[in-house]
């Protein structure tokens, strides 16, 4: 990858709040995009056909459906230079003695198995060019149990082992993989779960775009299976 403009930047989760965010970040750096979404309609009104946007409906923990959808991108584009893990989820729940199995199995496809999926569709496509950056979204709360939580906590840190693990496989193929941990991010949602919250203090969408383009661009090229904080003042 020889800098961002022209480069082709696979985007999952696009519509939410953080993903489009960082999809309009990259997008006015020159690159080319294909976002992958469930809400494929919201992002085509949003980008209306434009010739670098293609937006793909993609079940992201569907193998079939993420196969069908990066066929497509090489299909376009001929190359995929980054792939950007955003997709996800978070709920709260009872003592894990009083979980639901549905809970854990929900927590952990949303954030764990979309990012081995997508992963596992790309990494081959950047280890036959030699040359690919992978950044997933991980969580500052992956770092530490807690109660109630305990699903999207264990997902969020197996996001964080699997980038290790995907660094160290591919490393020597000229690709780099690493991660980023945000706090609270400052969106429409989390405002209204928490109204009486310093919202100051929560990170902004437009930081943590920053830091991925930082980590998709050359500057970090010496940087290896990292978990980047990225907590605001939180």
């Amino acid at each position: 990858m020889n800098g961002i403009p022209g480069s082709v930047v696979v985007i999952t989760g696009a519509a939410g709040a953080l993903g489009s965010v960082v999809s309009k970040k990259f997008f006015d750096t020159g690159a080319r995009l294909a976002l992958l979404d469930r809400n494929a309609g919201m992002l085509e009104r949003q980008w209306e056909s434009n010739e670098r946007v293609t937006c793909l409906k993609t079940d992201l923990v569907m193998a079939s459906s993420i196969e069908a959808s990066v066929e497509r991108i090489i299909e376009r584009f001929g190359s995929v230079d980054a792939l950007i893990n955003i997709a996800g989820g978070f709920t709260m729940g009872p003592p894990i003695h009083e979980a639901a199995e549905e809970t854990w199995d929900y927590m952990l496809d949303l954030n764990a198995k979309s990012v081995f999926l997508m992963s596992r569709a790309v990494i081959p496509v950047m280890r036959r060019q030699k040359s690919g950056r992978v950044v997933n979204v991980s969580a500052k709360t992956a770092l530490k149990g807690g109660a109630g939580v305990a699903p999207y906590v264990i997902s969020k840190s197996a996001v964080i082992k699997l980038t290790e693990c995907l660094d160290e496989e591919n490393r020597e193929e000229g690709i780099n993989v690493n991660c980023v941990l945000p706090s609270i991010i400052d969106t429409p949602a989390n405002r209204k779960d928490m109204p009486d919250a310093d919202f100051s203090r929560w990170v902004s969408p437009e930081a943590i775009a920053d830091v991925i383009l930082f980590l998709v661009s050359e500057e970090s090229r010496a940087v290896h299976g990292a978990s980047v904080p990225v907590y605001g003042l939180s």
